[in-house]
């Protein structure tokens, strides 16, 4: 009896040791690591940025470096907000997840069933693309960012009318193309099937569950919190300079959400525990299975040489999948001005990691993920911020001399075909939107909804577009394509072409005549009998207020005024009339402007 007494004591004083060294062991593998990760800032010209590490339904690790605001030097916390860019996209599939588990949406169905309006290209597409394709990016859709990017509005309708006019680059399922109208689109398909907005659904299904108090949907929610970021960027590689907050406005599904790596750390634990969190089921186990598992190849994703263990690349459900050094590995990057995020798990081993920062496009959440991925799953560590320092020094090489070889197609000595003024006026397409180009003095500007680009002469009529900073234009940094504005038969500027979609032939924006306000006592002066090789053309007033143009053997059409004494055929692009007058201000002729050439008629 002693000697059972004893083993049990013993046993009691051994537990307590027992347990400290296996803690002891377990905090061995972040020994140096605030050091280690501290030392990233300088060597990627970093603000700041934070991780959080989870392992099970835990945070064993969470820490902020550097700064959220450079310029005052105020730290980031573990508690920090910031933007997280695409890595929405996992909450909005998230959400279709769950209806078609509720058997309210089902994602092999068109998403037309659910947004009846919605048109694609083509019938081809709006016959075969269904919810799933969206989630997965195989639409044969390329990305055409430009239209939300350059043209937002904080309208779904209207973002969802511009698909019809955007053109495929491949067949359907035949390519994964990356596509945040897609996301967009399901995160309408939400609205629809529930009559709440998507970010209502979001709250009330994730965030509240999830007790996210702090994230939120908006850069006015961002600013009004005590602990926001501000977002940077790093000009001349290696300056930090402050950039300004982008509204993704109706895009919002594809990326708009704010978070802390805190309150991320409860998402990435509800993906590693099967859609649990504190003993609830947040997201069926059903479609935790499906969005973490391939449902489209993303790339080759075959080995290197360095690194045979790190190959595959698939997509899931807003979730990338590929292997890393034996471990399946599913994560998702986000990125928007100023910001750059990674979230991501290990499945198999139960581990997770958020990490998010100010910098705008950048690399530091790859090096921080190998490094963390490395002591978590116990491997032996590889320098990969050396490995990824080579890699951007490549890159930055590579981006310099391309730019060199861009300029280099330049032909000197050229100048514009028409005078300044004749450029300037309203450009237009379906599936983008509207912008203007202006003259300012002997310059032109392009004027979109969000930014006013300069544009420097080229060469013939190629204009180069340069961002406009707080300082003047900015050389360099470029604006985006080249405009290529062309001219019609009749010699007067009709559109512009530039390269919004890299994976298409430059787009076409088409010049519309900007309608002014004339009055009707103004257009009676331009009424009358012309004449032109025995054909007369009559011009009257009808309704007080509106000009009408009458040829013989045609339509009645509408002239709209757009200039002085010039009006455009309302039902006709690209005819257009211009009246003459005399010395003393009466109307002489009148001059049909239209594709096959000028032609003036005398007043009778």
């Amino acid at each position: 009896m002693k000697k059972i007494l004893f083993t049990i004591i013993m046993i009691a004083l051994l537990s307590p040791a027992v347990a400290q060294r296996a803690k002891e062991k377990a905090d061995q593998r972040f020994a140096g690591l605030d050091a280690q990760l501290n030392a990233l800032l300088a060597d990627w010209h970093a603000a700041g940025f934070a991780v959080a590490i989870i392992e099970k339904d835990k945070i064993v690790y969470s820490k902020g470096f550097g700064y959220r605001d450079y310029e005052k030097k105020i730290p980031v916390t573990s508690n920090t907000l910031f933007a997280i860019g695409s890595c929405t996209k996992a909450f909005t599939s998230s959400l279709v997840g769950m209806l078609d588990d509720e058997k309210r949406v089902d994602i092999d169905k068109s998403p037309i069933d659910y947004v009846p309006e919605l048109r694609f290209y083509n019938d081809n597409m709006n016959n075969l693309i269904t919810i799933r394709d969206l989630m997965c990016h195989r639409t044969g859709l390329p990305r055409h960012d430009a239209s939300w990017y350059y043209f937002p509005t904080e309208s779904g309708d209207t973002l969802i009318r511009r698909i019809r006019y955007q053109e495929p680059s491949a067949r359907i399922r035949e390519r994964f193309q990356y596509n945040n109208f897609m996301f967009m689109l399901q995160g309408l398909i939400v609205e629809r099937v529930t009559g709440k907005s998507w970010a209502d659904n979001v709250r009330e299904k994730i965030f509240v569950p999830l007790n996210m108090t702090r994230s939120n949907f908006s850069i006015a929610d961002l600013e009004k919190d005590g602990d926001g970021s501000l977002g940077y960027i790093v000009k001349n590689d290696t300056q930090i300079e402050k950039t300004p907050y982008y509204q993704i406005k109706g895009l919002g599904p594809a990326g708009n959400i704010n978070s802390s790596v805190n309150e991320m750390a409860n998402w990435v634990s509800v993906w590693i525990n099967g859609g649990k969190f504190a003993g609830r089921q947040i997201i069926p186990a059903s479609y935790i299975a499906e969005a973490i598992s391939p449902q489209m190849i993303a790339a080759a994703g075959l080995p290197s040489k360095e690194h045979p263990d790190v190959h595959m690349n698939t997509y899931g459900f807003a979730w990338a999948v590929s292997s890393y050094r034996g471990h399946y590995r599913v994560l998702h990057g986000g990125n928007i001005d100023g910001f750059s995020a990674l979230t991501g798990f290990y499945p198999s081993d139960s581990i997770g990691f958020v990490i998010l920062t100010n910098q705008n496009g950048s690399v530091l959440p790859n090096v921080v993920r190998n490094i963390i991925s490395d002591r978590m799953l116990g491997l032996k560590a590889i320098d990969w911020n050396k490995e990824m320092l080579a890699d951007r020094e490549k890159a930055v090489a590579a981006q310099k001399d391309a730019q060199a070889k861009s300029q280099s197609v330049r032909k000197s000595g050229t100048r514009p075909s028409h005078a300044v003024s004749d450029y300037t006026g309203s450009y237009m397409h379906p599936g983008y939107g509207t912008f203007r180009v202006v003259q300012s003095n002997d310059s032109l500007f392009a004027v979109m909804p969000l930014r006013k680009l300069y544009l420097r002469h080229f060469h013939f009529d190629v204009f180069e577009p340069f961002e406009i900073g707080s300082n003047g234009v900015d050389t360099t940094r470029s604006g985006g394509a080249r405009l290529n504005f062309r001219t019609s038969e009749p010699g007067e500027i009709e559109s512009v072409l530039f390269l919004a979609e890299p994976a298409l032939a430059p787009i076409e924006f088409r010049r519309q005549d900007e309608i002014i306000e004339v009055s009707g006592e103004s257009l009676r002066r331009y009424e009358g009998e012309f004449e032109l090789g025995g054909m007369i053309a009559r011009v009257y007033v009808k309704n007080d207020n509106v000009l009408y143009l009458f040829v013989p053997g045609q339509p009645e059409y509408e002239l709209q005024p757009t200039g002085p004494n010039i009006f455009r055929l309302k039902e006709l692009e690209g005819f257009r009339v211009e009246f003459v007058e005399t010395g003393d201000k009466t109307i002489r002729s009148v001059i049909f402007i239209q594709p096959n050439g000028r032609f003036e008629a005398m007043k009778k």
